[in-house]
């Protein structure tokens, strides 16, 4: 009976844990989502002021390899 009832506290335990991740989960998915957005509003906004959004970020790409072959 002792086994039985440490089995079941297990499968709860898990079970639970499970529950919470899944929740945790979700927050970030939110918060990817939300974050996804502002940056679309910040690209929107340089590209709306004229500022070539590929062009930048190729730029960046080429510094940072600049710095690793520095290294």
């Amino acid at each position: 009976m002792a086994n039985k009832t440490n089995k079941d506290e297990q499968i709860g335990f898990h079970k639970g844990s499970l529950s919470t991740l899944a929740k945790e989960r979700q927050e970030l998915i939110r918060m990817i989502s939300i974050t996804e957005q502002l940056m679309n509003a910040h690209v929107k906004a340089l590209s709306d002021l004229g500022v070539d959004i590929q062009k930048e970020i190729e730029k960046a790409k080429k510094e940072k390899l600049d710095e690793k072959v520095k290294k």
